[in-house]
């Protein structure tokens, strides 16, 4: 199976794309989440959806919003109010986990698969088969 994550962009009005693909694929919709980090002082939230993986190919995407809003825990925000409105619409309750910031890693390409590997672990997304 490949897992990979697909920046739509960092949450201004790429949400609104988002929030499409969890509306308009609600059958191959999975989960939810909402990853919180921090860099120095500064709060924000990296919004995903994944989606079942195909079949065939067994590609299961996972569409992300990189750390582009403010953590909702510290400021409130429509846009993770919007977020929130979704998933409640489809029947899924977002799955909160705090995780590292992006930059801790030397490439963008390391930070998903640490991304995955947290994802992996928890149970979030499928182990490799």
């Amino acid at each position: 199976m490949i897992q990979r994550f697909i920046e739509l962009g960092e949450g201004y009005s790429d949400i609104y794309e988002l929030l499409e693909l969890i509306k308009q694929n609600q059958e191959r919709l999975e989960r939810v989440l909402a990853l919180h980090t921090k860099k120095n002082d500064k709060h924000t939230t990296t919004l995903v959806v994944v989606m079942k993986p195909t079949d065939p190919g067994q590609f299961q995407a996972l569409y992300t919003c990189r750390e582009g809003i403010p953590d909702p825990r510290k400021v409130k925000n429509k846009r993770f109010d919007l977020f929130i409105q979704a998933a409640k619409e489809v029947d899924m309750a977002v799955i909160d986990l705090d995780v590292q910031h992006s930059s801790m890693f030397a490439e963008k390409e390391l930070y998903y698969q640490y991304l995955i590997g947290i994802l992996r672990m928890n149970r979030f997304i499928r182990p490799l088969a």
